[in-house]
């Protein structure tokens, strides 16, 4: 077993609601430095979840939370478009694949930037435009080292990727900027070069939607923190100046000073919603993905804008609204931290006013349902642009 204070252990997602339990203990004694609690407003984020998730899924059969909602997001069918007529084996591997490359590209784009779809004329932005174009561009074959078979990511591809080319096809330009071009591109090639090097992952020639193959012997019983840990595990090298305890990368990561000790917060978001985004294909190829609550709630500003929106998280200095935020910075990783604590106790009083447990509707269904979509209408409610509450200077590889 590994011990709470290792590298291995901060590589869990127990390590991320041990953590950020803390965290929100010393908030409520009054101990923290950034933000301070109202809990009697916590009511007012579950009245908006419920709302939501009634406007949206009126009988509540809610699906979770994932990638997959925003390639389909404006009604649009494109789930469909992988791989046709591919069997069964191949459709996950190449559902895999476009999952993993279409998270690691979902960082913020930033207020300006817009993707429009050719094949429909239709406009997106935000994490819907980094879905659908990520999902055109694998359609076009950017990410496949075989011109004859495009749904594809395979690591050589992956490697050789440029900047250029990945603008090229997300459509950024100075008219239309995304956030973070050149960390997501070094990302991407980062993701190739692990993959390459790991064939007992990916196979040889490496492709990410190898780990199909890779987890086949665990198809009746997959846990979702295991598949959590190995990508953890296996992909932690990718993240560029990220933090390391003995010699491990810990990915996405914060310091805090009410953690005694390595003072380390992990969050995991990114890693996390890939996870998420994984169970469907897995599901739809005969796997049994379980322990879904053994996630968390993802530490990102549509789920943390909820909570300052509606009061249940309070910045004891108003300054912080007005400038740009590292995403390292201590009142950053606090507000993370005590969002990813309040997920879940407004997990467990959303569940209370539909009737049901957390077997039949996890915190998957209540992020989708549910908070992701709450924060962002509240959100277009209290600014013109819809933006979060607290601004975070992105390089393309977080949030």
């Amino acid at each position: 077993m590994s011990s709470t204070g290792s590298g291995e252990y901060l590589l869990s997602s127990a390590a991320v609601r041990e953590r950020c339990a803390v965290v929100l203990a010393a908030a409520e004694r009054g101990e923290t430095r950034h933000f301070r609690i109202v809990p009697e407003r916590l009511d007012d984020a579950v009245d908006r979840v419920v709302a939501v998730t009634r406007r949206r899924y009126p009988d509540l059969a809610v699906p979770f939370h994932s990638r997959w909602r925003h390639f389909d997001g404006d009604g649009f069918a494109r789930a469909r478009l992988v791989a046709p007529g591919a069997d069964r084996a191949e459709t996950a591997r190449a559902r895999l694949d476009l999952a993993i490359v279409s998270v690691l590209l979902d960082a913020g784009a930033g207020a300006r930037w817009t993707y429009r779809e050719e094949a429909t004329g239709r406009v997106l932005a935000r994490s819907e435009g980094l879905a659908v174009a990520s999902l055109r561009a694998m359609q076009a074959g950017v990410f496949s080292a075989d011109p004859g078979r495009p749904w594809r990511a395979d690591a050589a591809a992956l490697a050789a990727l440029t900047a250029e080319r990945l603008g090229e096809a997300l459509q950024h330009g100075p008219d239309n900027p995304l956030a973070g071009l050149d960390g997501r591109a070094g990302l991407l090639r980062r993701l190739g070069e692990v993959a390459a090097g790991l064939p007992e992952l990916f196979g040889s020639p490496a492709r990410l939607g190898n780990l199909h193959d890779f987890w086949l012997p665990f198809r009746a019983n997959l846990p979702a923190p295991d598949i959590l840990k190995l990508v953890l595990q296996a992909l932690g090298p990718i993240w560029p100046g990220r933090l390391t305890l003995g010699g491990v990368p810990l990915g996405d990561c914060g310091r805090h000073g009410a953690i005694a000790g390595d003072g380390v917060v992990p969050f995991h978001k990114l890693s996390q919603w890939l996870v998420y985004s994984l169970i469907e294909p897995l599901a739809d190829a005969g796997f049994t993905v379980t322990g879904l609550d053994g996630l968390t709630g993802l530490a990102e500003y549509r789920n943390g804008g909820l909570f300052l929106d509606c009061g249940a998280i309070v910045a004891r200095d108003d300054d912080l609204a007005r400038r740009a935020l590292d995403p390292f910075s201590e009142p950053v990783v606090e507000w993370r931290a005590l969002t990813v604590a309040l997920l879940d106790r407004l997990a467990e009083r959303v569940r209370h006013r539909f009737g049901r447990d957390a077997a039949s509707f996890p915190l998957a269904r209540v992020l989708e349902g549910g908070s992701w979509a709450a924060g962002r209408e509240i959100a277009a409610e209290r600014r013109p642009d819809g933006g979060p509450p607290l601004t975070i200077a992105s390089d393309g590889t977080l949030f």
